[in-house]
């Protein structure tokens, strides 16, 4: 956000922070959060790489086009486990997985 926007907005009487802040989450709710995301983020471009669609993974993970799309979007109903096995499913290997979260 602008600093001019920003300070309009305060002027107003607006307080101006982060989601986390506005949340109240702790260090590990946002640790957590970001590991889901990372992990949405690796599998979605690991499908794309293998010019996989949606339906197709869905088929490779026994499971379906809209639950994959939950997963690539970091729905927070999609478990850490179901993303991994997805990504081990795409032939990511356990060192791969590691980058990705650290």
């Amino acid at each position: 956000m602008r600093k001019a926007k920003q300070n309009a907005l305060e002027k107003k009487g607006w307080k101006v922070g982060s989601a986390e802040e506005f949340l109240g989450l702790s260090e590990q709710e946002i640790a957590y959060i970001e590991l889901k995301l990372e992990l949405s983020r690796k599998l979605k471009a690991s499908r794309t790489s293998k010019k996989l669609t949606q339906a197709d993974l869905a088929r490779v993970v026994n499971s379906s086009q809209s639950r994959v799309a939950k997963m690539e979007a970091g729905d927070p109903t999609v478990s850490i486990d179901l993303l991994v096995k997805s990504l081990l499913a795409l032939g990511v290997s356990k060192k791969e997985l590691g980058q990705a979260i650290s």
